[in-house]
């Protein structure tokens, strides 16, 4: 299993659903499984992707398929994405 998060840290943690492909139901699963910062995903290798997809109910292969790590990458150091800034103004979820 991929390094984890008892809590997020201080601040609270980043809206993981700013991240195409993670909507309200694998943001849920992924803080029940200690992963709350866009930092965190940012990290994963390959193998980290493939066992949250195989091992957290509602990812089903996204992590890869909608390359949840790419996308971190650019909002963990504090950059936007077409899909994030759709999320800030409002209406997608």
């Amino acid at each position: 299993k991929p390094v984890v998060l008892a809590k997020p840290r201080d601040g609270g943690p980043d809206d993981l659903k700013m991240i195409k492909g993670v909507g309200p139901v694998l943001e849920k699963a992924l803080h029940e499984n200690g992963v709350f910062h866009f930092d965190q995903v940012a990290a994963w290798k390959i193998k980290d992707a493939r066992w949250f997809d195989e091992n957290v109910k509602g990812a089903n292969g996204r992590v890869i398929r909608d390359e949840l790590i790419k996308q971190a990458k650019i909002l963990a150091k504090g950059g936007t994405t077409e899909f994030s800034n759709k999320v800030k103004k409002g209406g997608v979820y």
